[in-house]
């Protein structure tokens, strides 16, 4: 299994740290969880329904998050529906959801929007998964590539067509590339997913991948596409010749490619993800609890994997009882508590948030309040 890749999450840990001090069943289901022994808050006993929505990228990891959390308190469920990104944070902005899983954080016209449901301190993001995203192929014989940002960028845009291209083959002098039409699949729903791989795309070849930033695959580039991320990597897995993008925890048996930074190419793994979070900045005027993160998407330092995606659980700052206050705390400290990224890791094969983060990112779940 691909996760393997993930064994050693340490770099991860003590980076991603630094980082945040300097200052978004659809996947692939692992093996159930542990329960804990104690909700974080010690709080053992919580009950209700909690509704979230959103990525899809954490899916597996949020299996392992609800069925450890209901496990040690039998008269709550939580209820999640890995709708995508944009389609969660949609439906937590119209009082649909509990809470927002996204790949993407709150954008400024959300936070402001986020006020009508969450009272006048609005919503607020809170790390809870980390992966880096593949560039994942399909080619009979393949097993990987080395591909710098422009040449990635043309094959997306649909100006390099062909595997045994120029521009592919100067890369790769040792491979032998079939004349294979290549056959692009992208996301087909909002994706925080598909926002954190076009950052990269804006950053690294801008002058190749002319579009915005968006949660939401450019409307001219007409090729094959599939909802979610199981939609992308089943879509992939069974077409030979197609490549797209999806987190790497749920690509199971794909190629990957080697992306070049500086004058290197750099593999995907956890460590090399975790370099990239070393140029991480929080996102500035926002309020004490958001703990959103600008990801450096053009770094050229040796050894870095810079297509990063941090995923984002989004919370209301108030909720109008004491028991939905009370739930959403638990169910919250439980995911970002040692415990529970444990979980996650074992079902889903991420690396866990450092220390650091989950201290910060308990802290602030512990501001929610009943709303006045």
């Amino acid at each position: 299994m691909k996760f393997q890749r993930f064994g050693s999450a340490a770099a991860i840990l003590s980076v991603a740290a630094i980082a945040l001090t300097a200052c978004g069943s659809d996947n692939p289901t692992g093996a159930a969880p542990s329960a804990p022994a104690e909700t974080q808050d010690g709080a053992n006993g919580v009950s209700g329904t909690l509704t979230g929505s959103g990525a899809s990228s954490q899916n597996s990891a949020m299996d392992a998050w609800t069925n450890g959390f209901s496990a040690a308190n039998t008269d709550a469920l939580v209820q999640y529906s890995p709708d995508g990104s944009g389609a969660g944070r949609k439906a937590f902005l119209a009082g649909g959801a509990q809470f927002a899983g996204s790949d993407a954080y709150l954008s400024e016209e959300e936070i402001e929007q986020s006020t009508q449901v969450c009272g006048p301190n609005g919503a607020f993001d809170i790390p809870a998964y980390v992966s880096p995203i593949a560039i994942a192929f399909n080619l009979d014989g393949v097993e990987s590539l080395n591909l710098d940002a422009d040449t990635i960028a043309k094959i997306f845009k649909l100006e390099i067509t062909s595997w045994n291209d120029e521009s592919i083959a100067s890369q790769n002098p040792d491979v032998e590339l079939p004349d294979t039409a290549i056959t692009v699949v992208h996301r087909n729903d909002e994706s925080g997913t598909t926002e954190n791989f076009v950052e990269y795309l804006v950053a690294a070849a801008g002058d190749v991948w002319t579009y915005d930033v968006s949660g939401d695959w450019p409307s001219d580039i007409q090729a094959e596409n599939a909802k979610g991320t199981s939609g992308v990597v089943s879509t992939t897995t069974s077409t030979n010749g197609s490549i797209t993008y999806a987190d790497f925890s749920a690509v199971g048996g794909l190629s990957t490619v080697n992306v070049k930074v500086g004058d290197q190419y750099t593999e995907i793994s956890a460590e090399a993800a975790a370099k990239a979070l070393e140029a991480a900045t929080p996102v500035g005027g926002r309020g004490e609890t958001d703990m959103a993160l600008d990801l450096a998407r053009d770094t050229t330092e040796a050894g870095t994997y810079p297509i990063v995606l941090v995923s984002y659980h989004i919370f209301c700052s108030s909720y109008e009882d004491q028991a939905t206050v009370d739930l959403v705390k638990a169910f919250g400290n439980y995911v970002v508590s040692e415990e529970g990224q444990q979980a996650a890791q074992e079902s889903a094969g991420n690396a866990p948030i450092s220390a650091a983060i989950s201290q910060k990112a308990a802290a602030a779940i512990d501001s929610i309040a009943v709303a006045e």
